[in-house]
């Protein structure tokens, strides 16, 4: 039977009147048999409000969980404010890379995402629950996660967004426990190739998804995303991409994310008729 568990509600203290409400909750994944934290945060309209809002799902990096998101970045919740809408701070897991591992049954974090997380936050907050009212967007292990999901599930998101992302994890085989999701490149070498997203961009050739895709041009992502720039190009994928000064670090996700978040404000205001 499926359980919901509901944590500590609290609200995080700025230098205005009204704020923005983080959530924390857990979510049971029936896929992976546990318990599994996210961060909501809502706009200070949120409560006072009749109508439906458009949710960005946020998806952390190797290492970090669900709060890198309200802990890490300032500015978030002012950014909700302004925009009014919903962000999702999505747990990934230390290492999941947001797929269903083809050799361990205990990380299938698509499927959690997909068919149980999505439904949950649907059921429960004043959500536009249309892909003309979902985006998803990471950085590094996110930032692949977050293509790899909205190319896979255009039915679902309508668009997308990559920072710093490991988009082709192929030249990375030894990094970041992807091999204990995959295997040795060695011995699977059809699970890296199905699974690395600039081996799916056929998927987005209808032009049906919104995508911003940004890196720093001394993060060691760089040419990985360099690549998967050109390969769009070459495919007439429409898609917004970014360089700018900066490495692989919070400083230049902060920045980011601002752009991303605008990136997606721009495409609710277009798609989202209330």
């Amino acid at each position: 039977m499926k359980k919901i568990v509901y944590v500590t509600l609290f609200l995080f203290a700025f230098f205005y009147a009204r704020a923005a409400k983080v959530d924390t909750l857990q979510v049971y994944s029936a896929a992976m048999n546990k318990n599994i934290s996210s961060c909501v945060i809502t706009p200070d309209s949120y409560d006072e409000s009749s109508k439906n809002f458009p949710v960005v799902y946020l998806l952390n990096g190797y290492g970090g969980n669900y709060a890198t998101w309200v802990k890490s970045f300032k500015e978030v919740a002012k950014q909700v404010d302004k925009y009014g809408f919903i962000v999702i701070g999505v747990d990934g897991g230390y290492s999941s890379w947001y797929f269903d591992s083809p050799i361990d049954p205990a990380f299938k974090y698509e499927t959690y995402i997909m068919d149980e997380l999505v439904p949950f936050i649907d059921k429960n907050y004043k959500t536009i629950a249309s892909r003309e009212g979902r985006a998803v967007s990471g950085l590094s292990m996110g930032g692949h996660g977050a293509l790899y999901l909205a190319l896979k599930h255009q039915d679902i998101y309508g668009a997308a967004g990559s920072m710093s992302g490991g988009v082709d994890i192929r030249p990375f085989s030894e990094n970041w426990d992807i091999k204990k999701r995959l295997g040795s490149i060695t011995d699977f070498p059809e699970n890296w190739e199905k699974n690395t997203v600039i081996n799916m961009l056929n998927l987005a050739k209808s032009n049906k998804l919104k995508l911003i895709i940004d890196c720093g041009v001394d993060d060691f992502f760089i040419d990985v995303n360099r690549n998967l720039h050109d390969k769009m190009l070459s495919l007439k994928i429409d898609h917004d991409y970014i360089e700018r000064p900066g490495k692989h670090n919070i400083e230049y996700w902060e920045n980011s994310l601002k752009f991303q978040l605008l990136f997606f404000h721009n495409f609710f205001n277009e798609t989202v008729r209330e």
